[in-house]
């Protein structure tokens, strides 16, 4: 039944209504002022002091002409300054585009360039990059902000975001967002030669921040270390900005060193902790993991790989108190798509688990059609977790959110009780450390290297990495190439996650009848290359 009232009316309504990432934070401090918000690089902070830092950076971003819309880049590590951030262009309605801080400044000046961004903020160590990222770019004017973390004075054209953050306009900020306006353009290497820009929305965000907290056993009374960089949407939106919407407290940390991330669990008490499973590897093999207190954890969560099963009897033997969680998905699922529940963890060992609360997921053949228990295809997902597409790309986005479902890309099985267990990447996704790498972009920067006749690049099982890169190059005849020519180009090309750990000369690569390579024959024929380097 459609309601006949003025458009007066319904903006009223809407106004009321309005429930947007950027209200959260104002609804948190709200109810619980004075309880501790953020822990980082020496400030502890209140939500009510978290609040009035989060207007008063989003009214200096909109006197520097940034309004609803617009995009301004983010390239830094952990910080206060990024937590703000976050909740500021939440609240005017201005799209964060967070960048991963390991790209080079030709990788960073694409993000610039694809995004329209209209200003960037960096960390004050990578400012140099931000620098040539914008003269590639071909960036003038817009907002320069700079996160000092060294304390240096600040110069030139950029300005110190302290400024914008600790004085300035404390007029609440009144900013209709309305429920699919975007608020974030997230970039994933994906399984294509440059990355695709994922636009998020508040219902996006929102619908996850539930799945999480009523899945993942996520409360008020949760103190959490963040140390997984929060570019990452797992970190970011898993983790930190749910624990912000419950009023739980987040401890920041501005990388996951093995060190500081255990003393900061035993300083602060920390009840909770996401780590993919190499760091929580990194934890147990670090000499303070046995004489650091870590009574206080109760919960832990891992996802981007499957938890090797000897590593999940070794923590529950080491951290008995502890349970684990799974959390498996895809920035295009905000990222939340399947969760394993503790009680499920040796019994389904290896499995991505089940649907989360607000997700739908099946899997499918190359028609569409669902599968039946035991046979493999297409994980797909429908959900309000899923994405508004991709950024100026309707050819991708249709093709990925095909007959109303959101096509992963990864390829995976589900048994007779439900449990989903992914078996591969459709497209040969590498995923190292943590970080998805797109076999399809370092071949494409090793080809620039003259000498280089052929390429294929794969993932191999490596202990520490879960996967490391791997390339296997035919040279060209006559051309003397060599490994450490290759591994001298690509520190020149690559961010260091995407540089190939293993590089093998061969004489020919392994084709089928049609001249496709056959990768998972250079997986088996290589698998040992890790053991041997070990």
């Amino acid at each position: 039944m459609e309601q006949q009232f003025t458009p007066g009316t319904v903006e009223l309504i809407d106004g009321a209504r309005r429930h947007a990432v950027g209200d959260l934070l104002r609804r948190t401090a709200l109810r619980y002022p004075e309880k501790t918000a953020i822990v980082a690089g020496g400030r502890r902070v209140g939500f009510a002091e978290f609040d009035l830092a989060v207007t008063r950076c989003a009214n200096a971003l909109a006197a520097r002409g940034l309004g609803k819309g617009d995009r301004l880049a983010l390239l830094s590590h952990n910080s206060w300054q990024f937590a703000v951030l976050v909740f500021a262009t939440a609240r005017l309605g201005v799209v964060l585009v967070p960048v991963n801080f390991m790209l080079g400044a030709e990788e960073v000046a694409f993000i610039l360039s694809h995004s329209g961004a209209s200003g960037i903020v960096a960390e004050d160590a990578l400012v140099p990059t931000a620098d040539e990222a914008v003269a590639l770019a071909g960036l003038s004017g817009g907002v320069r902000g700079r996160i000092v973390l060294s304390g240096a004075a600040v110069s030139g054209d950029w300005e110190d975001v302290d400024s914008w953050i600790d004085a300035g306009d404390e007029t609440p900020v009144d900013v209709l967002v309305a429920d699919d306006d975007p608020l974030r353009l997230m970039y994933t290497s994906g399984t294509e030669s440059r990355p695709k820009g994922v636009l998020l929305s508040s219902r996006s965000l929102i619908s996850q921040y539930v799945s999480c907290a009523i899945d993942g056993g996520m409360s008020a009374d949760d103190v959490e270390v963040h140390a997984l960089p929060m570019y990452h949407c797992a970190q970011l939106d898993c983790f930190f900005s749910v624990d912000v919407h419950l009023g739980a407290t987040s401890v920041i940390l501005p990388s996951p060193d093995p060190a500081a991330l255990l003393a900061a669990v035993e300083a602060e008490k920390a009840t909770k902790l996401f780590c993919p499973p190499t760091v929580w590897i990194s934890l147990l093999r670090h000499p303070d993991f046995g004489t650091r207190d870590l009574s206080s954890l109760r919960k832990g969560y891992y996802g981007a790989s499957p938890m090797p099963v000897e590593i999940l009897r070794e923590l529950r033997e080491r951290l008995p108190g502890v349970r684990l969680w799974n959390f498996y998905g895809q920035t295009e699922m905000s990222p939340l798509a399947t969760i394993l529940q503790p009680h499920e963890q040796l019994p389904h060992a290896g499995s991505a688990g089940r649907a989360a609360l607000n997700v739908e997921t099946r899997v499918v053949d190359d028609e569409d059609r669902p599968l039946p228990p035991g046979e493999v295809g297409e994980i797909v997902h429908r959900s309000p977790h899923a994405s508004l597409g991709y950024y100026n790309d309707e050819a991708k986005t249709a093709e990925a959110f095909r007959n109303g479902w959101f096509h992963s890309g990864d390829l995976g099985v589900i048994d007779a009780d439900g449990y989903l267990t992914v078996v591969d990447r459709k497209k040969d996704m590498i995923k190292t450390g943590g970080e998805n790498v797109a076999s399809r972009e370092v071949e494409e920067a090793l080809y620039r290297l003259e000498g280089v006749a052929e390429v294929a690049v794969f993932g191999i099982g490596h202990p520490r990495w879960i996967e490391a890169v791997t390339a296997v190059i035919v040279p060209k005849s006559g051309t003397g190439l060599t490994a450490e020519a290759v591994h001298a180009h690509a520190r020149e090309v690559l961010a260091s996650y995407k540089r190939p750990k293993y590089v093998v000369l061969a004489e020919a690569l392994p084709k089928n009848p049609s001249g496709k390579i056959l990768k998972k024959d250079l997986r088996i024929q290589h698998a040992k290359l890790a053991s041997e380097d070990a």
